[in-house]
């Protein structure tokens, strides 16, 4: 009980600093606070440590070639060719979550078939690809995403823009 406190407290601070910097930014986002949060929460239990496995690193377990999709963005003026310059975007949270937001902006999709592209739709394009979000999702990534979206259920998370 007390681990589901910490990680939805955990969740919960994400969410508000992510939400923070999309105000900062004002773009228009595809993803909201709580989407990505949930997002982060279903991928890593949001662990900031500067960790890299299997391919993919930071918070969101992103991967080189996803982040190049993503517009290979980069922090302090960082070559996008610098060695370091995938790293240290990925494991920093704002630029994680605009590159998140940039590769939906590319390959965003129903990909459940229920005529709405939502919160559901981009967690399986950010676990399965842009080209394979109609895949099957582990059902503990399931489990976490449906878990943390109903702990924020006063949040309308099928409105997006």
């Amino acid at each position: 009980m007390a681990a589901n406190k910490l990680c939805y407290t955990l969740t919960t601070g994400v969410i508000l600093c992510l939400g923070f910097a999309a105000l900062i930014q004002g773009q228009d986002k595809l993803l909201n606070e709580v989407c990505l949060g949930c997002l982060c929460d279903a991928v890593s239990g949001c662990n900031q440590t500067r960790y890299c496995g299997d391919g993919a690193c930071g918070l969101f377990h992103i991967t080189r070639a996803y982040w190049a999709d993503g517009g290979s963005l980069t922090l302090n003026n960082d070559s996008p060719q610098a060695e370091e310059a995938f790293v240290n975007c990925v494991s920093d949270p704002y630029c994680a979550a605009n590159t998140i937001q940039n590769y939906m902006r590319k390959f965003g999709q129903d990909c459940n078939g229920d005529d709405v592209v939502d919160c559901y739709d981009y967690a399986a394009i950010h676990r399965l690809g842009g080209f394979g979000c109609k895949g099957e999702l582990t059902q503990q990534y399931k489990n976490s995403l449906d878990e943390c979206l109903k702990a924020h259920s006063n949040i309308n998370v099928r409105i997006l823009h």
